[in-house]
């Protein structure tokens, strides 16, 4: 019976294919549309994300994002150095700032300024040249992505020279850094050589970075850090998650992501119940033919229920196949770095598919149930 039930589908190729079109574009909309706005998130706390070895935060008690700062005095370091349960503490520098390129072009980029003595904040993957070469005059290193950026198909090589804010600079190393929310140039340099780049006043040092000792909790001395100096400490994880929070509140990227995936399950639903439910109508007279030698209803809607598992399955299958192509071959791309398809993802979009194809298989069977077996003899 469920033999008659697969050569039913695949006798009618056109139905069979615009069903498997229908849930497989569903599918691929709502696992690319969901990848990308996860690494749009995760790019908001990229700059947390390549300090691992920093796990406390100090900022001024304004500062919401990673964008948005507000200089801390250079006495603060000193504050934060005597808290108890500080292990080490060092200053760091972000802040934009304009290159010109050999060419003569413009770009924006985002200058970075670790702690001179230890070179805290900088990757620690890199693809050419010696993190210790920051320590010489003029020197920075540049993530992988904005070389490519500013010396567009040309070889990755050291002592290329870049204007920075009217400023000489020097390439020393490239390294592999996440991708940025705002910039996809990143700079890093010395902190005392970022405040010759941009020289923006007396109080330039951006947040303070900080790791509890061994036997302390990040929670607890970002705690005592606040109590102590009146500024706001958080752990990397939670500074993360406030960075990634900020641009949910307050940007419009949640509901543009949102729509189109409603609009994917929708037109999902609508496509293939209706698809299935005219792919039954029109099967309706070999069904009555099985009623009217003695089948009964569980085995048709058994029946019914495998042909939307098989259609469901290919379906899906094709349309993960095509959101992980994407991610694939996408990702190759440095404007789309970062972008993932976590496994989540393709868990849920499952459940999506199983559901559009159980809701039309249930619209099919209301016809299915009350067919009478006497409108085969009616011709």
């Amino acid at each position: 019976m469920f033999w008659i039930a697969l050569k039913m589908l695949f006798h009618d190729r056109a139905k069979y294919l615009g069903l498997v079109i229908g849930v497989a574009f569903s599918t691929l909309l709502i696992n690319q549309q969901l990848g990308i706005f996860l690494g749009l998130l995760a790019r908001a706390a990229a700059v947390i994300v390549d300090v691992p070895e920093a796990n406390i935060w100090v900022m001024d008690p304004g500062v919401k994002n990673l964008d948005t700062v507000f200089p801390l005095r250079d006495t603060e370091l000193g504050r934060v150095r005597g808290v108890p349960g500080v292990e080490w503490a060092v200053p760091f520098f972000k802040s934009m700032a304009t290159i010109r390129t050999a060419t003569g072009e413009l770009e924006s980029a985002l200058l970075l300024g670790v702690d001179d003595a230890s070179l805290v904040g900088v990757p620690s993957e890199v693809v050419l040249g010696e993190i210790e070469e920051l320590r010489r005059p003029d020197a920075v290193a540049v993530g992988l992505d904005g070389y490519g950026k500013v010396w567009r198909n040309e070889p990755i090589t050291l002592g290329r020279t870049v204007e920075l804010n009217d400023r000489r600079a020097v390439v020393v190393a490239v390294v592999k850094d996440s991708p940025k929310f705002t910039s996809s140039i990143t700079f890093f340099t010395r902190y005392s050589q970022a405040l010759q780049y941009t020289n923006n006043g007396r109080n330039q040092m951006s947040f303070i970075l900080a790791r509890a000792q061994g036997s302390q909790s990040a929670e607890q001395v970002a705690a005592t850090i606040s109590e102590k100096t009146g500024l706001q400490a958080m752990t990397s994880v939670e500074f993360r998650n406030k960075a990634i929070q900020y641009v949910i509140d307050n940007t419009g990227i949640p509901v543009s992501f949102g729509t189109v995936v409603g609009l994917g399950i929708l037109v999902g639903v609508c496509v293939v119940g209706l698809m299935f439910n005219l792919f039954v109508l029109e099967n309706l007279r070999y069904f009555a033919v099985l009623k009217a030698i003695g089948a009964r209803n569980a085995k048709l809607v058994g029946m019914v229920f495998l042909q939307a598992i098989v259609v469901g399955f290919v379906g899906f299958s094709l349309g993960l196949f095509g959101a992980a192509s994407f991610f694939e071959f996408a990702g190759r791309n440095s404007n789309f770095a970062g972008f993932y398809l976590p496994w989540q993802i393709g868990l849920l979009s499952g459940a999506v598919a199983a559901g559009i194809i159980f809701l039309a298989s249930l619209v099919a069977l209301r016809r299915l149930l009350f067919v009478d077996p006497a409108v085969v003899f009616r011709g």
